[in-house]
């Protein structure tokens, strides 16, 4: 058994090291990350942490020291990894949450276009009062006196339009 030396590795014994062990390390760390990029990174850093401190490993134990290390570095990139990954989740469940479909302006136009349908197919009696009260933007009063009929009866033309408009374009508010 060879005990730890206080000297420094030298730069032939860390480049034999890398020879002996580097190919059989990156082949272990690809079962661990499976990303070639960050294979090298991880490699890298065991290697320099071997210049750091491999000085105080026993010879014989050099090879499990450099592969627990990389391991170690390779766990630590997988919770970096998760915890980019659950942010980066957040964030587009926020983006999706704050995305409606005003913003699209296809669908827009693709549900002008249904409002549209579904209005002319109302009766031309709520028509004529949705279009006074929205298109128009007149009160009901107004309504009622320009028709000649009685406010309720504006009252009620309008509330049936919109309940009739709320069933056929049900899906709208759902998607929303």
């Amino acid at each position: 058994m060879t005990f730890p030396s206080e000297q420094r590795l030298t730069e032939a014994e860390i480049a034999a090291l890398y020879e002996e062990h580097g190919e059989e390390l990156r082949r272990f760390l690809w079962g661990v990350v499976s990303d070639w990029s960050q294979i090298q990174d991880i490699t890298q850093t065991t290697f320099r942490k071997l210049v750091e401190v491999g000085h105080q490993t026993e010879t014989e134990s050099r090879k499990a020291w450099l592969f627990q290390v990389a391991y170690r570095e390779a766990l630590a990139y997988r919770r970096r990894q998760g915890t980019h990954k659950k942010a980066l989740d957040r964030l587009q469940e926020n983006q999706a949450d704050d995305a409606t479909v005003e913003d699209d302006p296809l669908v827009r136009a693709e549900v002008t276009v249904m409002v549209r349908e579904a209005v002319d197919q109302l009766s031309p009696d709520l028509q004529q009062v949705l279009r006074m009260r929205i298109y128009e933007d007149k009160t009901f009063s107004q309504i009622a006196k320009e028709l000649d009929i009685p406010l309720g009866t504006a009252l009620g033309r309008m509330r049936n339009a919109m309940i009739k408009l709320r069933g056929k374009l049900a899906w709208i508010q759902r998607d929303a």
